[in-house]
């Protein structure tokens, strides 16, 4: 099966009940899950199989499960989101939604029973869950503003959607790529400002030009050009764990858009036939470039791929500062307008996603599309109806003008819903930027991401103040904690931070936090700030 697990007995677990019974092999048994009721099902089915079509078992919820869809470049129609919130609807307090920071929808208080009808409806208005969770690839991540930004490089729509048609076999399932050693990220970047967040996928595509004067074939149809060509650089290894965090490297390769799908394929099939399968915590893609290292692994993506990769244009161009796409912005096409909505920490409830439905239907083009920091963008919003729009008392609460913490807040689910989480997150993170921002000014954005545990979901490494949720003691008592994070830089120049302190109690935490931001982000206390000012 691999080079370094090729007998049963060195299997983990996980691969063990794998080999026992594909994921995929879930999908023609859920009617008899939904007869049987969650507490009579089999244990490893429940917990893990399930997942294979994008249903969590949440032991800290236990009846009460999550639904993850498949949202190839964050993007759904107000027909979808409209059955989205019909389905957290009949869940009560129960239910609601989480935007994810790979441009993707979780749904919460799902019950098991009602698992056929949601799939039916899902069915008809053209959303999936296949192979959303597990050893799966994830959501498949694009500029959010693809094909509306008029200084982008790329429109990265179609190629996300052939990817993930290849991937799902177009949403049914596909058993060739739904067991691989570990979970995988891919990203395509279309514009300048890196708003994917490239370097912490385990392969992305960041837009690159390539001299015409060398001496290549571009292809069937296509004539020799002495001008700049564009592609892409392509880089791989990136993640996060509870192990290891690494920033993906290049591949040394640079490839033109219509070679995307088959990249891909050639480096999903060498990721699933030699990645480790005996260590789960050394399954992912970087463990195996570190094992055979980068020209060995270039050389079998060659191998799959049928044909030599050149090697990658001098510089990407990647030369902006990263973009939140909060506020309104002229598109491309002329008399058109999108806008950004804040989401505070991605959570909505079934009014909320039945009012998104009907701002997008009626305002645009029934078009909606949400990003990496958990916001929604409304585009295609005409001149004449943008004045009226802004009147709509949702934007009251999600805000095309928030706080300039508000803004930039980013969390993980935390552990109101998720057993791995340490801390409780978002209801945590969201009182602490309302006190922050109540005492403090500011003249930029502070990127502030909490995560509940190592797993780091809430991706604390890429921001400029990361939380990772800990325990810690404190007068002999073990609190909720965290560990702080700083340093972390996206768009040009992206890297990871570090952390610089360990255990802070989240009851002191505040204090803290205010000192952080009045030493390093040029914040300064509002009465600090009037006295200046008078």
């Amino acid at each position: 099966m691999t080079d370094t697990a090729t007998t049963t007995t060195s299997l983990n677990k996980f691969e063990k009940f794998k080999a026992q019974k594909d994921g995929l092999a879930i999908k023609s048994e859920i009617e008899k899950f939904a007869a049987l009721g969650w507490e009579a099902m089999d244990e490893t089915d429940r917990d893990h199989r399930l997942k294979w079509v994008g249903v969590f078992f949440r032991p800290v919820t236990p009846g009460k499960f999550m639904m993850r869809l498949r949202m190839p470049n964050g993007i759904l129609t107000s027909s979808q989101m409209s059955v989205l919130a019909q389905v957290v609807q009949r869940y009560g307090d129960d239910g609601c939604a989480d935007i994810t920071t790979r441009q993707n929808i979780q749904l919460r208080g799902i019950r098991i029973e009602d698992l056929p009808d949601i799939f039916n409806r899902f069915h008809a208005v053209g959303l999936t869950t296949i192979q959303s969770g597990m050893d799966n690839v994830r959501n498949i991540t694009g500029d959010p503003v693809a094909g509306l930004d008029a200084d982008e490089l790329y429109d990265t729509r179609e190629l996300v959607q052939q990817i993930q048609d290849m991937l799902t076999n177009k949403g049914e399932g596909n058993p060739e790529f739904s067991n691989l050693p570990r979970k995988f990220n891919i990203a395509i970047a279309g514009g300048r400002d890196n708003s994917v967040h490239a370097e912490i996928n385990d392969l992305a595509f960041v837009p690159a030009f390539k001299e015409g004067s060398e001496d290549w074939v571009l292809g069937a149809g296509q004539e020799f050009s002495q001008s700049p060509i564009f592609g892409f650089n392509i880089v791989v290894g990136g993640f996060f764990s509870a192990k290891r965090c690494e920033a993906a490297i290049p591949l040394n390769a640079w490839i033109l858009p219509e070679d995307v799908v088959a990249v891909c394929r050639a480096v999903l099939e060498v990721f699933r036939d030699h990645g480790s399968r005996a260590n789960r915590q050394k399954s992912r893609l970087m463990w195996l470039i570190d094992e055979w290292g980068v020209e060995k692994f270039r050389a079998e993506v060659e191998s799959r791929l049928g044909k030599s990769l050149l090697s990658a244009a001098a510089k990407d161009e990647i030369d902006w500062e990263k973009r939140d796409h909060i506020g309104v912005y002229k598109q491309k096409q002329a008399g058109l307008n999108y806008a950004g909505l804040n989401i505070p920490v991605g959570r909505l409830y079934a009014e909320d996603m039945f009012e998104i439905a009907r701002l997008a239907e009626v305002y645009g083009s029934g078009e909606i599309r949400v990003t990496v920091e958990q916001n929604i963008v409304i585009p295609n919003i005409s001149d004449s109806r943008l004045a009226t729009f802004l009147t709509e008392s949702l934007l009251e609460r999600f805000s095309i003008d928030p706080g300039l913490l508000t803004r930039s807040l980013v969390s993980c689910t935390g552990a109101q819903f998720c057993n791995f989480a340490l801390i409780e997150t978002k209801n945590r993170a969201l009182a602490m930027i309302k006190a922050l921002e109540e005492d403090l000014t500011f003249t930029n954005p502070v990127r502030i991401h909490w995560t509940g545990c190592p797993n780091s979901c809430g991706q604390p490494q890429v921001a400029d103040i990361g939380l990772m949720g800990t325990k810690t003691r404190k007068n002999g008592k073990t609190l909720e904690g965290v560990d702080i994070y700083m340093g972390g830089k996206v768009g040009k120049d992206a890297h990871l931070g570090t952390c610089v302190t360990k255990g802070i109690p989240c009851e002191d935490l505040q204090p803290v936090l205010q000192d952080l931001l009045i030493k390093n982000f040029g914040a300064k206390l509002k009465q600090e700030a009037l006295v200046i000012n008078s």
